[in-house]
């Protein structure tokens, strides 16, 4: 199981990557592998607001479909519009091409909730 540990996670399996106030956000590798083969992955709005745990959107997988939740509060300001052709990135590679959205941070003090790589790491076994 892949998680690095330059990225913070949530109970939800949602990675997170801050750079200043931009965090890049997507699924975790077990998130990826309990969903199985990835086929559509609906987006949320461009410039929309969410607070954090809010629902996002969906990933659609050949069996199952799962809420994609919001970690922090902000405006999504990119979507990784590669995945509307080819979901199956997040399968591949969920950490650096297969990444979901990016978003201006609305409250830095949320970021402390997130769990580092060893939190999550225990988490997930």
């Amino acid at each position: 199981m892949n998680v690095p540990k330059d990225l913070l996670f949530t109970d939800e399996h949602e990675w997170v990557k801050i750079d200043d106030n931009i965090a890049t956000i997507g699924i975790t590798d077990y998130a990826q592998g309990e969903l199985g083969d990835i086929v559509f992955i609906e987006f949320p709005s461009l410039n929309s607001n969410y607070i954090k745990g809010e629902s996002m959107g969906t990933i659609e997988a050949v069996k199952t479909v799962a809420d994609i939740f919001m970690p922090i509060s902000g405006q999504i300001i990119e979507l990784n519009d590669v995945l509307n052709d080819n979901p199956e990135t997040v399968n591949n590679n969920p950490f650096n091409d297969g990444w979901i959205l990016k978003l201006q941070i609305k409250d830095m003090g949320e970021v402390s909730d997130l769990m580092d790589s060893k939190k999550y790491k225990t988490f997930i076994s």
